[in-house]
């Protein structure tokens, strides 16, 4: 799950993006609204929601929400501002936003109305996503394999290796070339190396080894890889 985080405070933003981290999110942190817009432009990239401020420096968060309605996009947005006069709040919901959390806030309550947007949006994000012999459970974070006589074995998975799985769940037996993958786990200012999607791949396929599930994630040579969601149980 990928969010878009536009927050100009240093020291609010770099909380966030840590609550979110540790929640498994891969997070976009943008200090400029004008920057955010180009982020949000970026086909190559899918975002599962957005955290905008109310005041920013280039556009604000207003104007952000203005546009990407504009373009009939559904992305989820919460808005997060100072500004806690109903007049305001109204401005905010009609301008585009799906909620309105008013600063200072506990990080537990940001979490909890993240999670409520995600199932209230049309790309409603289910407890648990099965593909194959695969499941991965998002509240508590877990991966199982199933072996023989229906048998489920966790799989041990660091943030990196959940999130890149997770990626191949939601496109079984599709190829995905090193970009895509890349363009959607690491964050847009990461130095990422070109064989990082490689390397990442190899630990991945390590750990899923341990309960001999390695073979499920296939080398398409020249092209990319691919997760094969038809292979039975051994």
């Amino acid at each position: 799950m990928r969010v878009l985080l536009v927050e100009d405070e240093p020291d609010l933003g770099a909380a966030i993006k840590r609550t979110l981290s540790l929640q498994k999110y891969v997070v976009d942190w943008v200090l400029d609204g004008t920057d955010a817009w180009g982020y949000l432009e970026d086909q190559s990239t899918e975002y599962t929601l957005a955290i905008f401020d109310w005041l920013l420096p280039g556009l604000s968060g207003i104007e952000l929400l203005r546009r990407l309605r504009a373009k009939n996009n559904p992305l989820p947005v919460l808005m997060l501002t100072a500004k806690d006069g109903l007049d305001d709040m109204v401005t905010g919901l009609d301008a585009g936003a799906d909620d309105y959390l008013v600063k200072p806030f506990r990080m537990a309550e940001l979490l909890a109305r993240l999670r409520a947007l995600q199932r209230r949006s049309p790309q409603f994000q289910p407890q648990q996503l099965q593909v194959g012999r695969l499941t991965l459970d998002y509240a508590t974070r877990t991966v199982y394999c199933r072996k023989q006589l229906g048998e489920q074995h966790v799989v041990s998975l660091t943030t990196k290796e959940f999130q890149l799985l997770e990626y191949f769940m939601k496109h079984p037996n599709q190829i995905l070339t090193s970009d895509q993958i890349r363009n959607q786990i690491w964050e847009m200012n990461a130095d990422a190396t070109s064989n990082v999607v490689a390397a990442q791949i190899r630990l991945l396929r390590r750990q899923l080894a341990v309960v001999s599930c390695a073979h499920l994630i296939e080398t398409i040579h020249g092209t990319g890889y691919r997760l094969n969601a038809t292979d039975e149980p051994r």
